[in-house]
């Protein structure tokens, strides 16, 4: 039914399949599938203008003490949190959010900056076999694509950047705090494309515009904040203010315990603490209370208790300084996205807005790892040689590429008759899935008696709905 033409069972043995991956190999699988991907890019119409690219690694079991041809098997940074197992990479470039048009295997121990800087030196050719000169596309990396040669190498290849300016760089503190101190925002409201719910609120964005400086060359920044603030951030604040509170306790339990002769001395007591609190966010509340001093011991029985001086005790109370915390705050709900889309002309078609919408677009890719990395799919790599690993890698791709095909189409369906399909339990819905689909036709059975083919059971609505929103005929299930 696939291959349009009879082929008997006994072609499907373990020997055939392991030489027609080595056959695979010999070929080529980036000219295999670069030539797939260029023919489903232009068949579909793909918008190819917007490329997303990263890097996951695959854990494998077992020694791998075999050549590093094409590749090596080794240890590295674990994407999976497997330190334990050796372990291969996988980069991957995609168009229109998630459809992949080139994907290889890497070294096990590879850097995502090298791996970011290798793909920049060659994807102006790689992208001209889709019609898309220099210029003509905009490069979307997660934050390690930012480093000085990565940068420099974009700029002399005319590659236009999106990408995460790492923490690590000063010029992220200091646009932050420009853009806090400044609190002039571009309202951007939500960007999100399904509905929020009580538990999932829909995040708010707002922006602000301004230019960092990286081994003297000035790039465009859009610092942005967002309403869904980073826990972890935030839990680092209250752990920073918990612990400057323990300090200032400790302080103020001293003053507390030891009372003063004269006020002068409380007051400058007090005045000290105060000073101790500045940049604790914290601020300090205080009063002094004269109290009677009285001689040790009981007073001779009838006679009233008669004060020999008079002393002064300090009363503290610690309060949050909500004032000087909201900035803090605010900051930990920043990020700030670095480009050279920084002409007018190019601001103007990349308002702050779109720039966030496109570097969002990144999370296609990591559903697309997430795909390739199922253990339904995968449940384990079990191949000896890392160049038959790179001809399995090559089928996944090609599965990959026509799960999200699929999935586009029946999105675009809908977008554009605007009217809805049968989701899960029977309910409509306007964000069909390609593993959605699968569930539909599960348990379509296809009788054959010589060459002629027919359905056990006619098709139900719920199928021919679905295969009209693909624009496939029902007789694909009996005519080859």
């Amino acid at each position: 039914m696939l291959l349009g033409t009879e082929v008997p069972d006994e072609h499907f043995c373990d020997h055939n399949l392991g030489r027609v991956m080595d056959k695979i190999h010999e070929t080529g699988t980036q000219k295999i599938f670069s030539a797939i991907a260029k023919k489903a890019v232009d068949t579909f119409g793909v918008d190819a203008r917007k490329v997303n690219f990263d890097t996951t690694s695959i854990s494998v079991y077992g020694d791998y003490d075999v050549d590093p041809e094409p590749f090596d098997i080794t240890y590295g940074y674990s994407k999976d949190k497997r330190p334990d197992l050796k372990q291969f990479l996988i980069s991957m470039l995609c168009v229109d959010r998630s459809i992949p048009i080139l994907g290889s295997p890497k070294d096990g121990n590879a850097s995502d900056k090298a791996i970011n800087n290798e793909v920049l030196t060659g994807i102006s050719k790689h992208m001209a076999r889709f019609g898309l000169k220099p210029g003509a596309f905009v490069y979307v990396a997660d934050s390690a694509f930012v480093t000085g040669d990565n940068l420099v190498d974009a700029d002399e290849n005319n590659v236009r950047f999106l990408s995460r300016l790492p923490a690590t760089y000063k010029e992220c503190d200091r646009v932050i705090d420009e853009a806090v101190t400044a609190d002039d925002w571009i309202s951007i409201g939500t960007l999100n494309e399904t509905k929020d719910t009580r538990k999932r609120p829909a995040a708010q964005y707002k922006a602000h515009e301004s230019t960092v400086s990286i081994n003297g060359r000035n790039y465009r920044a859009v610092v942005y904040h967002s309403s869904a603030h980073d826990k972890r951030r935030h839990k680092r604040i209250d752990r920073l203010l918990a612990k400057n509170k323990k300090q200032l306790d400790d302080v103020c339990k001293k003053s507390w315990a030891t009372p003063f002769l004269c006020e002068p001395d409380a007051r400058a007591a007090a005045e000290k603490l105060v000073a101790d609190a500045a940049g604790s966010y914290h601020n300090i509340q205080w009063q002094i209370d004269k109290m009677d001093k009285f001689p040790r011991g009981r007073p001779p029985k009838g006679k009233p208790r008669r004060p020999i001086g008079r002393e002064y005790h300090l009363q503290v109370e610690i309060e949050p300084d909500e004032i000087a915390v909201a900035p803090l705050r605010m900051k930990a709900g920043c990020f700030v996205l670095i480009t050279n889309l920084s002409t007018s002309e190019l601001i103007e078609k990349w308002p702050p807005h779109e720039v966030l919408r496109l570097y969002k677009s990144q999370s296609g890719i990591e559903r697309n790892f997430g795909f390739l990395k199922n253990p339904v799919i995968v449940n384990s790599i079990f191949l000896k040689k890392p160049r038959r690993i790179e001809a399995l890698g090559l089928v996944l791709l090609i599965a990959l590429l026509i799960w999200r095909l699929i999935e586009r189409c029946l999105r675009q369906y809908i977008q554009q008759t605007g009217a809805t399909i049968t989701g899960w339990k029977g309910k409509p819905t306007k964000r069909p899935t390609a593993f959605m689909i699968t569930t539909k036709f599960i348990h379509i059975l296809v009788v054959k008696s010589g060459n002629e083919r027919q359905l056990a059971k006619p098709l139900k609505p719920i199928h021919l709905e679905y295969l009209e929103a693909l624009n496939v005929s029902p007789d694909v299930f009996v005519e080859p």
